[in-house]
């Protein structure tokens, strides 16, 4: 069976390059009906951050990555947690020594500082100074409690390793040091504890980035000293920004965190990472986790960088608003609906369904609504519109003909509206679009709306509507009827009487 594992550590928000290995350790595994673990690799004290633990658990919950064994399953977070297991290591590092694949080494810091001073590039390799003590200089050291590390000893030759993305690879040994196995506080270094536990936790495969292809050569080495399995590897591309560097949080690339933050979708940002090095045999670009598990396969995964592309996640995540059932859209976005629109009377369950297909981020709704509460001052250029057809003369003349024609909106809802306007558009002789854009435009102010004319009457309703018609109708120098919105009549009956001609006595 595939045993793969996900091997975080603790060092800060989960970034995105972390998050995509995590995932296709996950389908790598799920896709072939195995087993995901997830390992929490926290031996480097020097860049443990407090808290970054539950981030990264949090981050694989939200992200709907569910481990079958790791911190927490069953309650115990026990042999998962590598702080947990630090003498595990030693052992099987003086099994190495045993086996003649490491030695101790004893030198202190300010000969190794010297060794590197005294190289040409200040990056001298370690000269094995320690290599040649004997069984008894070693053991007189050890006895006196002198401070040491444990080195790997790399052999001569060549190492060659298959990757099932890269294929063959061979490294010439003498191009690698003799990494430090232990640290002289007895704790494993990440590259030696990633061996051992890979190694006891019998994971199959192996799944990182592709900068790790590098140090592959040393860990076979170890496990070919102790006598283990190498297991399978799987060495995934860079991911890039826009200006080619590798992604990193350092230089400012977003985390999952701050993705999801600011409105994107985890389900979303799943499905764009997935194809961020790999891609699906049918080209198939939105995919839930369950089809990205029921369709990966290693063969799909490119030996080339991916580009972070954040204009095509905001087109996914707005993909993935549209296919959202209305109820748990509006859950999401209502908050944003009420701090947009505060005029009483508007439907904000209406509102979330014109702007459901319009957005990219829930953060995007407000410049949405904002014509609702307040018509923005906008110049009648907006009037025209080559593919409508029209211009100023033929806005105002349809303008002009839907307030001449004001008895005729009986009923206030979509449909009839809608009608209504293109009995008026055949009336006049012109094209229906030569009568909604001008209507459309004179609501809302704007380029752009979230939905057509009739829509937009219906939302803001008859009062507002006709008062916004009458302003566009001033602003293109159109002469308007007598028609006296309610928030500016007298209670006299001369203005009582306008009133009923222009609204044609229908109930408001």
């Amino acid at each position: 069976m595939i045993r793969t594992r996900y091997a975080p550590s603790p060092t800060g928000s989960m970034h995105i390059g972390n998050l995509r290995t995590a995932l296709f350790e996950y389908l790598v595994a799920k896709s072939q009906g195995g087993t995901f673990i997830m390992r929490l690799e926290d031996t480097d004290t020097a860049r443990y951050v407090p808290g970054a633990e539950q981030i990264i658990y949090d981050t694989l919950k939200t992200a709907g990555l569910k481990y079958d064994e790791g911190p927490g399953v069953g309650g115990d977070y026990g042999p998962y947690v590598q702080s947990r297991r630090k003498t595990d290591y030693l052992v099987y590092a003086e099994e190495l020594v045993k086996r003649g694949g490491a030695y101790y080494c004893f030198c202190d810091k300010e000969r190794l500082a010297k060794l590197h001073e005294t190289s040409a590039d200040g990056a001298a390799k370690y000269d094995r100074f320690c290599l040649s003590f004997s069984k008894e200089e070693v053991a007189a050291n050890l006895a006196a409690g002198k401070k040491y590390v444990i080195r790997q000893l790399i052999p001569e030759g060549q190492t060659t390793f298959t990757d099932l993305v890269y294929g063959d690879i061979t490294v010439d040994n003498s191009e690698m040091e003799d990494q430090i196995l232990i640290k002289s506080d007895l704790l494993p270094t990440y590259n030696f504890a990633n061996v051992v536990d890979d190694h006891l936790m019998k994971i199959t495969h192996v799944v990182r980035g592709s900068e790790y292809l590098s140090s592959t050569p040393k860990y076979n080495l170890l496990y070919e000293a102790l006598g283990w399995e190498i297991p399978q590897y799987i060495h995934l591309p860079l991911i890039v920004n826009e200006n080619g560097e590798k992604l990193a949080k350092r230089k400012g690339d977003m985390s999952f965190e701050q993705l999801v933050k600011i409105g994107f979708l985890p389900e979303a940002i799943i499905n764009f990472i997935a194809l961020l090095g790999w891609s699906p045999q049918d080209n198939r670009e939105i995919l839930s986790l369950q089809e990205l598990t029921e369709c990966f396969n290693i063969k799909g995964l490119s030996k080339s960088p991916s580009k972070f592309d954040i204009k095509k996640l905001l087109w996914m995540n707005g993909e993935y608003f549209k296919k959202m059932p209305d109820g748990e859209f509006f859950e999401m976005a209502k908050s944003h609906i009420a701090n947009a629109v505060k005029r009483k009377g508007i439907d904000a369950k209406k509102l979330a369904e014109m702007v459901k297909t319009r957005i990219e981020l829930l953060s995007d709704i407000p410049g949405l609504l904002d014509f609702i509460d307040e018509l923005p001052n906008y110049d009648i250029s907006l009037f025209t519109h080559k593919k409508m057809k029209t211009d100023s003369q033929i806005a105002g003349d349809a303008l002009n003909a839907v307030m001449d024609n004001i008895r005729k909106f009986t009923s206030w809802d979509n449909t009839s509206l809608y009608e209504t306007l293109v009995e008026i558009a055949q009336d006049i002789g012109y094209k229906n679009s030569q009568v909604l854009w001008p209507v459309r435009t004179a609501l809302s102010g704007k380029p752009t709306s979230p939905c057509g004319a009739s829509e937009l009457m219906e939302l803001l309703g008859r009062e507002e509507t006709f008062a916004r018609i009458i302003n566009a109708m001033n602003l293109l120098g159109v002469n308007s009827i007598n028609y006296v919105p309610s928030y500016k009549r007298v209670n006299d009956a001369a203005s009582k009487d306008s009133v009923n001609v222009a609204t044609g006595g229908a109930n408001e």
